[in-house]
């Protein structure tokens, strides 16, 4: 099962993907995960990536490919993989496209978690984060304590400036003009699917397994 999940920020994209990753036994491969570990391996992909991330650039579509080749040929991705923010634009879409081909591994599914602007601007600027653990809260749906200190771990509860309105509305843009090609270049293929994303977490969950299972039959 080789698998692309698609989803603005605050889709619910992350939780899913983590969800069907340890449902089918496959890697969430993400290009945040697979830097990180290049960086603290010291590979030379790593170091390249590094020189860019230092000087204020962003890594090269040529490096992050190269880095995700290196990943999928590990031995836990024999049986399949999930792509989680990845890819972004239609460049990286045709150059993985290519890299598939080349190690005879074609996509199964791209899956597509839909939510309006409106509930994702809702859910991103009530969200809060513990600053020493990372515990995610929400004032709508899992309101942190009045001290907006962790109940976890007793760090504190922060919102971060990429969840405040003007930042997230400014990703979602992006966002919008980098996935539109994506979604016709992956409906195209015959291997897009779309789900509502504006349900609870547990029923988008069902809804991506019926996806995958009935593909899969």
């Amino acid at each position: 099962m080789r698998l692309i999940f698609l989803g603005a920020p605050g889709a619910g994209k992350g939780t899913q993907a983590k969800r069907v990753s340890e449902k089918y036994n496959i890697p969430q491969v993400s290009t945040g995960d697979i830097l990180r570990a290049a960086l603290n391996e010291g590979i030379e992909l790593g170091l390249k990536a590094k020189s860019f991330m230092e000087s204020g650039e962003l890594v090269p579509d040529s490096v992050i490919i190269d880095l995700i080749k290196k990943r999928l040929q590990k031995s836990d991705c024999e049986k399949g993989f999930l792509l989680d923010g990845f890819p972004r634009s239609l460049p990286q879409a045709e150059a993985l496209e290519s890299l598939l081909y080349e190690l005879d591994n074609p996509l199964d599914s791209v899956v597509s978690i839909d939510v309006s602007e409106e509930k994702i601007v809702g859910r991103l600027t009530n969200r809060r984060l513990c600053r020493k653990c990372g515990a995610d809260y929400n004032f709508a749906t899992n309101p942190p304590p009045e001290n907006m200190i962790c109940t976890i771990c007793g760090g504190e509860i922060y919102q971060r400036s990429d969840d405040k309105e003007e930042t997230i509305l400014n990703r979602l843009n992006v966002y919008a003009n980098e996935t539109i090609p994506l979604i016709s270049f992956y409906k195209e293929k015959g291997i897009l699917k779309s789900v509502d994303g504006m349900s609870e977490p547990d029923a988008v969950f069902d809804s991506i397994v019926a996806i995958l299972e009935e593909k899969n039959k």
